[in-house]
């Protein structure tokens, strides 16, 4: 994730400690943005200049911590659903879900989780909640359904999804880019157990909510009034986006036989649909069109990944790292199980006390340090398949656990329903810890 090995030594003021200076700032940062006091990316940013200025990395270091194949793998895709949003598909087949199960209530709340799911794990899964959750509180709202229950299983959807592929969630992002692993073995070794873990859940939320819901024939008959062909704005974007789409999937498959990162895959497709989108405009109409769109790339998302790096790579340079990983393979005798299993609970726990995405960008280093302790970078898989578990289901636990939740919460108090953090904690850290103690078996069973 941070480039090649490079001669920069620390060089910090007044010759303090490297270690000490950096864990503090890598402390401090984490502590503002838990604190949710300042904007997450503005206290990355401030992170990483605190790092280059008190000399722990010098500005080429700092550069080189940055990996440009996540920022332009998030950038890329970001673009893409920018423009498929506006063929009104998603929202197509939210109202088409809804309808196919006749407007019953227990049927949405099942069929809205599975298109979440199905959406994270190709797109991600903020983008997702984004595009799901507006369709799902006008549904809730004619069905005059409190719409809590369809909002929680919706967080748990798009986290649980997002797991099963390497563009689904950031965590996966993070670690497929920092260790070349691809989207077909991200598919093949994650996608059994989520599709298990999604059925669970699903499962639990009909018997603890879904065969209590009921509506009226009147409220689910102007449900049923719903034309998901209205929801299509533009048939020629549709199709253009869907094509690009399985370009850019197909790429991701085959990224391996054609040398190409994901980042340059995802890239390529949002240049060529925005090509498409502005093909018979002029110049003056493309301009304002690509202005607009590039305004919807979440650059704060963006920044703060850019802050983290930096940060992170910081610590890394300066050996606490190194350091913590020595201590964890001593603590676990240096059994590979045992290691493993430890990634996946401590993961799960923390990522549901912290923001997933900075604790598996400090994770993943740890982790490539333990690699010559287990004979080499192939013999860690598991610990990767371990550490995306742990950080993707884990990020379920609390309202803060991960971006989607936050995102959801948001969405959901503008509307007026309002989730809170203490309910939301009593119903999901639960649920977390069956898909992990899932998740555990699965990964004993094939890898251990």
């Amino acid at each position: 994730m941070h480039g090649e090995a490079h001669a920069w030594v620390p060089q910090v003021l007044f010759g303090l400690n490297a270690m000490w200076v950096s864990t503090l700032v890598l402390v401090a940062t984490y502590a503002v943005i838990m604190s949710e006091k300042m904007n997450r990316a503005i206290a990355a940013l401030l992170g990483a200049g605190a790092m280059i200025l008190l000399g722990v990395l010098n500005q080429e270091a700092a550069i080189r911590g940055v990996d440009f194949n996540t920022i332009a793998l998030l950038i890329g895709m970001m673009l893409v659903v920018a423009i498929t949003r506006r063929s009104g598909v998603f929202q197509y087949v939210a109202i088409w879900s809804a309808k196919k199960v006749q407007a019953n209530p227990a049927g949405i709340l099942f069929m809205l989780q599975i298109v979440t799911a199905l959406f994270s794990s190709l797109l991600d899964n903020v983008t997702t909640v984004l595009l799901v959750v507006p369709v799902t509180l006008v549904i809730t709202e004619e069905l005059k359904l409190k719409p809590w229950p369809f909002l929680v299983a919706l967080i748990f959807a798009s986290n649980i999804g997002g797991t099963s592929t390497l563009i689904g969630d950031p965590p996966n992002i993070l670690i497929g880019s920092a260790t070349g692993l691809t989207f077909n073995q991200f598919v093949l070794n994650l996608a059994p157990v989520v599709f298990f873990i999604q059925l669970v859940t699903a499962a639990l939320f009909h018997l603890m909510w879904g065969r209590k819901l009921h509506a009226a024939p009147e409220d689910r008959a102007r449900v049923m009034g719903f034309s998901e062909a209205e929801a299509i704005t533009d048939v020629r974007l549709l199709k253009q986006s869907l094509a690009v789409l399985a370009l850019i999937i197909g790429g991701f498959i085959g990224s391996h036989s054609l040398g190409l990162e994901p980042g340059t895959i995802a890239m390529f497709g949002a240049a060529l649909l925005l090509l498409l989108y502005c093909l018979g405009r002029n110049a003056e109409e493309q301009s304002h069109e690509v202005h607009h769109l590039f305004g919807e790339v979440e650059w704060v998302t963006i920044f703060f990944f850019v802050g983290l790096f930096i940060v992170v790579s910081g610590v890394e340079k300066a050996g606490v790292l190194g350091m913590l990983a020595e201590m964890l393979v001593s603590m676990t005798g240096g059994d590979m199980k045992v290691t493993a299993i430890a990634i996946l609970w401590a993961s799960a726990i923390l990522s549901a006390v912290v923001d997933n995405i900075p604790f598996v960008a400090t994770m993943i280093p740890l982790i490539k340090s333990m690699a010559p302790v287990f004979g080499g970078e192939q013999a860690i898989e598991p610990l990767w398949w371990a550490l995306s578990l742990g950080a993707c289901l884990g990020g379920n636990g609390t309202l803060v656990g991960a971006s989607a939740n936050l995102t959801v919460a948001g969405l959901a108090e503008r509307a007026g329903h309002p989730i809170r953090f203490i309910p939301f904690m009593k119903v999901a850290f639960g649920l977390m810890l069956l898909s992990i103690a899932i998740s555990n078996v699965y990964l004993v069973l094939r890898y251990l």
